[in-house]
This record gives structure tokens, C-alpha cells and sequence, in this order.
């Protein structure tokens, strides 16, 4: 009786031994199917990722020469203007000795000022009443303020002087102690000047030497203030600023356009 369970259950084992070995097999070939294809799935996505590093990078490289690129434009145009600016200034045109009117033209050279700051009275007696503060100018210009100065140094160059007159003060609104400043409060003297309204033009120079006292401008200023006082008949405040001018800046183009000024005019 035991010999037989004995076989019976050696026949049950063989019977069932292959079926679960078959089974396994199965199982396993599928899942080895799976891992392969979510092995395949992940190098794509390794060497996906590896091609969008590759990508950045060089994005950045050419994001990096495009911004050193655009840096240069905006200094080359920048050194334009005040290039520009300064032949403007320096351009001939002394006030003409017969007539005994300063010429409206743009002139004058501004060279820098020695840091000796605001020397004589006050010119005109505008300075005073603007109530004006030195204030210490930006050193560097975003490119929106770039972009409203050239606006409007360009209206001047075509002599659209009103339209020009109004874009500089809104400038100096905007801009008050910016990198352009002095110049634009500068060129808002001159748009008066340059058409004979020489009260308006005399508080708008007075304004630079009072808020921008150490500006290249100062010079051309004070130049244009003598040249209003003389056409105003104030000659002994004409000579005096003359004087002054040509005592702090000394060899200059404005102190030579100054003392031949006062020589034809026998100030």
C-alpha cells in the first residue's frame, strides 16, 4: 500500500515538473522583454538628453557672443554721438566782429573740467534762482537712456530745435543724473541760443554750471552765457565771465574762441 502512494505521487511530479517549468519560462522571456524595451527606452532618452546638453551649451556660447557683440555696437554708437557731440562743439563759427551778435551756430570745445568746480559770480543771476544741486552722474547708460538722448541730439543735428528742446527736457525728466545729463542739459541751452530767445538760453546754461559744475560742458557754457551778456549789453558781466572762463581753461578752444571774442569786441 505505501509502494503505491509512493508511485502515485513520483507520477503526480513528473507530470507537473515540465508544465511548471514552461510556465517560468514564459513568465521570465516576457519580463526580459520588458526590461529590454525600457532599457531601449532609457538610452534614447540618455542620449536624448546628451543632445539637449549639447544644444545648451552651445546656445549659451552663441547667447554669450551675441551679447559681447551687442556690447560693442552699443559702445562703437555711443563713441558716434559723442563723437558727434564733440565736433559739433568744436565746429568754427566765432560770434562775427561786425555784427555784435554771438552766431547762432554750434560751437565751442568742452574740455574737461579741472575739478576746480564753479568759480566767479553767478551768471545772470539763473543759477540762483533755479535752486539747482551739483548731482554726481551715472557712469554707465542702459540702453533705453542710449535711446532717448539719440532721439533727441538727432532732431538737433536736423535743427529741429523746438521738437529737440522738448525731447531734452524730457530727458533731464527721466534722466537726471544719467551718463548724457550734462550734455542734454547742455543742448537745451543751445536750442534757445541757437534761435535768439537768449533769456531762456541764459537759465539753461546758468542750470549746467550749478548742477553739473564738473561736466566737459562747463566751458561751452560759460562761453555762451558771454556772448548773451554782450548781446545783452551787460558788458562788464560779459567781460567777467570771459575772463573766467578763459582763467580756468586756460589753451582751450573755448578760451581761445573767448579771448578773440573779447579783442574784435575790445571788451
Amino acid at each position: 500500500m505505501l509502494t503505491r502512494k509512493i508511485a502515485v505521487c513520483c507520477m503526480i511530479m513528473s507530470l507537473s515538473a515540465p508544465a511548471w517549468t514552461a510556465d517560468s519560462a514564459t513568465v521570465l522571456e516576457q519580463r526580459i522583454e520588458v526590461l529590454e524595451r525600457q532599457v531601449s527606452i532609457l538610452s534614447g532618452l540618455v542620449l536624448r538628453l546628451d543632445a539637449l546638453q549639447n544644444e545648451v551649451r552651445q546656445l549659451r556660447g552663441d547667447v554669450e557672443l551675441q551679447g559681447n557683440a551687442l556690447g560693442a555696437i552699443k559702445k562703437q554708437q555711443r563713441d558716434l554721438y559723442l563723437d558727434l557731440d564733440q565736433r559739433l562743439s568744436q565746429s568754427p563759427g566765432a560770434p562775427d566782429a561786425g555784427s555784435g551778435s554771438p552766431e547762432s551756430g554750434m560751437q565751442v570745445e568742452t574740455p574737461v573740467d579741472t575739478g576746480s568746480g564753479r568759480q566767479g559770480p553767478a551768471m545772470g543771476g539763473a543759477a540762483e534762482e533755479s535752486g539747482s544741486k551739483p548731482v554726481v552722474v551715472a557712469t554707465s547708460a542702459s540702453a533705453r537712456e542710449e535711446g532717448a538722448y539719440q532721439k533727441a541730439f538727432e532732431l538737433l543735428t536736423q535743427r529741429r530745435y523746438d521738437e529737440a528742446a522738448k525731447s531734452f527736457q524730457s530727458f533731464l525728466k527721466a534722466y537726471p543724473a544719467g551718463v548724457y545729463s550734462d550734455n542734454a542739459q547742455y543742448w537745451l541751452g543751445e536750442t534757445s541760443y541757437v534761435t535768439r530767445d537768449f533769456d531762456n538760453a541764459l537759465v539753461e546754461f546758468n542750470k549746467l554750471l550749478d548742477t553739473f559744475p564738473t561736466s566737459q560742458k562747463v566751458s561751452g557754457a560759460l562761453l555762451k552765457i558771454g556772448y548773451i551778456q554782450f548781446e545783452k549789453k551787460e558788458l562788464s558781466k560779459s567781460r567777467t565771465t570771459l575772463e573766467t572762463l578763459i582763467e580756468r581753461f586756460p589753451g582751450s578752444s573755448a578760451a581761445r574762441l573767448a579771448e578773440e571774442f573779447m579783442r574784435k569786441k575790445k571788451l
